[in-house]
C-alpha cells in the first residue's frame, strides 16, 4: 500500500476566538507550524492568508511572503488556497496570485485548488434551526474549471480537486476523460460536519458515497478532509481503504483533546497510520506518489 500523505490544513478561515489559541494568522505563525507539521509527518502545508486580526487577507505580496518563508524553512509542499470569498471576482483575479507565485523560484507553490463544482455555503444554526445567512455560493463554472486546469497546468502545478459531493466527483471523472487533468489525479473528498451542510457528512457512508463514485478508470489518488467536524473517527478506515488525510485547526478547533497545535494533530494521524502498518510518506515521497516534478522547482532555482 501507497505510503500516507498527511496534509497540515493550518488555519483556513477559523478564528482563534472559536475555541483554539493555536491558529497561526502571520506569515511568521504560518511558516512555523508549517515547519513543526513538518516534524511531526505531514507533507503537505495547506494555509490562508490572514491579517494581524485573523480577517482573510487576499493579496499576492501576504501569499507571496507565507510561502517564500515556509520554503526557507521546510521542504514541506505548499498548497495556497484560492480564498472563497473572493467568488464574485472573474477567474483571472482568483487565481492571479498562484500565478504571479509560480513565476519566483523563492515564492512558487506545488499546487493550486480547484473545487470541481458550485455549492450554498452557508451555515446552519441547528438549535435556533435557521440559516445564519442565505446567499453564500461556492461558485465555480464549468467555463471557470477549464480556465483553472489550463493555468494551473501551464504554470506546471499540481491540481488540488477538491469534491463537496458526488456530482463534483463526476465532474473530475469528465475532466480527466477530456484529458484537461492529468493523471494521477489528487483529489481530496470535502466531508462537512455540525454548521456545514454542502458536503457529504462526516461519517463512513458519507466517505464510502464518494468512494463509490472515484473514477477507476484513471489513476487517482485521494484524500478526506472534515470540514467543521472531527475527522478521527474516521481515520482509521481512511488509512486502512488506502487514503490520505487531511486535518487541522483550520477545520475544527479539537477542543475536546484541549488545546492541540496542528503538529501534534498531525503526530497523531502519524501514530495512527504506523500502528496500523502504514508508514508515513516524506514531502519528496508524496510528490512521487502525486507525479510532482520536483526536479522541475529545483531547475528554477539553479536558474535564479
Amino acid at each position: 500500500m501507497q505510503k500516507l500523505i498527511i496534509e497540515a490544513r493550518v488555519n483556513e478561515f477559523m478564528r482563534r476566538e472559536e475555541g483554539n489559541p493555536n491558529v497561526p494568522y502571520s506569515p511568521a505563525e504560518i511558516a512555523a507550524d508549517a515547519r513543526a507539521c513538518r516534524e511531526a509527518g505531514a507533507a503537505i502545508l495547506h494555509f490562508h492568508a490572514r491579517k494581524p486580526d485573523g480577517s482573510p487577507e487576499h493579496s499576492t505580496e501576504s501569499y507571496a511572503e507565507t510561502v517564500r518563508l515556509v520554503r526557507e524553512t521546510s521542504d514541506i509542499l505548499v498548497h495556497p488556497t484560492l480564498g472563497y470569498a473572493t467568488l464574485d471576482d472573474t477567474a483571472e483575479r482568483r487565481l492571479q496570485h498562484i500565478l504571479a507565485m509560480a513565476k519566483t523560484p523563492a515564492t512558487s507553490p506545488h499546487f493550486a485548488p480547484m473545487d470541481m463544482g458550485s455549492v450554498n455555503v452557508d451555515r446552519y444554526n441547528e438549535q435556533a434551526r435557521r440559516f445564519e445567512t442565505t446567499q453564500l455560493i461556492y461558485k465555480n463554472s464549468t467555463e471557470t474549471l477549464f480556465y483553472f486546469g489550463e493555468e494551473i497546468a501551464r504554470a506546471k502545478l499540481k491540481p488540488y480537486l477538491v469534491s463537496w459531493n458526488i456530482g463534483f466527483t463526476r465532474y473530475i471523472e469528465a475532466f480527466l476523460e477530456m484529458r484537461r487533468l492529468a493523471e494521477p489525479a489528487f483529489i481530496c473528498f470535502c466531508l462537512t460536519d455540525n454548521t456545514w451542510l454542502g458536503g457529504h457528512p462526516g461519517t463512513l457512508k458519507g466517505l464510502q458515497a464518494h468512494l463509490d463514485f472515484l473514477p477507476n478508470n484513471h489513476a487517482c489518488e485521494w484524500t478526506v478532509v472534515n470540514f467543521g467536524g472531527n475527522l478521527f473517527s474516521l481515520a482509521g478506515a481512511i488509512i486502512a481503504l488506502g487514503g490520505h488525510i487531511s486535518i487541522g485547526l483550520g477545520d475544527y478547533t479539537y477542543r475536546e483533546l484541549g488545546f492541540p497545535t496542528n503538529a501534534e494533530l498531525v503526530a497523531r494521524i502519524a501514530e495512527m497510520a504506523r500502528e496500523l502498518g502504514r508508514e508515513v510518506a516524506t514531502p519528496a515521497e508524496a510528490a512521487a506518489i502525486l507525479g510532482i516534478d520536483l526536479a522541475h522547482f529545483e531547475q528554477q532555482h539553479r536558474a535564479a
